[in-house]
C-alpha cells in the first residue's frame, strides 16, 4: 500500500498524515480513549469497546496486508492527534467499496486535520480503483455534514432515532456515500 506522507500547515499548525505502524499502537489506544470522552459524535462513550495496544497492533497489521483497508494517522511534532480508517470487505460482492471513519482530538479541531485525512483517503481509494466510499455521521454534527457534502458525498439514507446521547435525546444517523 503506497501512501505519500504529505505535510500540511493551517492556522500556524504544521502536521503530517502518514500510514499507521505498529509502534503507534499504545499512543493510538490513549488517543482513541481521550477522543471518546471529548465528543458525543462517535458511537462509543469513553471506555466502551476499549482497544488496547495489542488490539491496535493487530488492527494495524491486518490493515497493512489487506488491499482495501487503510489506516492513517495525523501527527503534530511527533504526537498523534487524530486518525482515520477505511475498511473494505473480503466479500467479492462488497469489495468495490470501503467505509470511512475519522476522529481528531478536540484541541486540534479547526485545523482541517479531518478534512485532510478524508482527502488522503479519497486519493488512496481512487488509486485502489474502488468505486464507493461510505460513512455514517450524526445529524447534529453539522460541520462534518458540510465537509462531506463539499467532498462530494450524498445522503443515501437516515437511521431514525439511532443514537441516544447524554442529553437524553435520540438522534438520527445519516448514511452518506461518494462514488469514485
Amino acid at each position: 500500500m503506497n501512501v505519500n506522507t504529505p505535510h500540511y500547515k493551517n492556522h500556524g499548525l504544521s502536521y503530517e498524515i502518514r500510514l499507521a505502524n505498529e509502534q503507534d499502537a499504545i499512543e493510538l489506544s490513549h488517543v482513541r480513549w481521550q477522543i471518546d470522552g471529548e465528543t458525543d459524535y462517535l458511537d462509543r462513550e469513553q471506555g466502551e469497546d476499549y482497544l488496547d495496544e495489542v488490539g491496535f497492533k493487530e488492527l494495524i497489521r491486518h490493515d497493512k496486508v489487506t488491499i482495501n483497508h487503510l489506516f492513517l494517522v495525523a501527527e503534530v511534532d511527533g504526537q498523534i492527534v487524530g486518525f482515520s480508517r477505511c475498511e473494505g470487505s473480503h466479500l467479492k460482492r462488497l469489495s468495490h467499496r470501503v467505509t470511512f471513519g475519522v476522529c481528531v482530538l478536540k484541541s486540534y479541531w479547526g485545523y482541517e486535520i479531518g478534512k485532510n485525512l478524508l482527502g488522503e483517503s479519497i486519493r488512496w481509494a481512487k488509486r485502489q480503483q474502488l468505486k464507493k466510499m461510505t460513512l455514517q455521521v450524526l445529524e447534529k454534527n453539522e460541520k462534518a455534514l458540510k465537509l462531506y457534502e463539499n467532498k462530494g458525498f450524498v445522503v443515501e439514507g437516515v437511521l431514525k432515532d439511532d443514537k441516544l446521547l447524554p442529553d437524553g435525546h435520540y438522534y438520527n444517523t445519516i448514511l452518506m456515500s461518494k462514488f469514485l
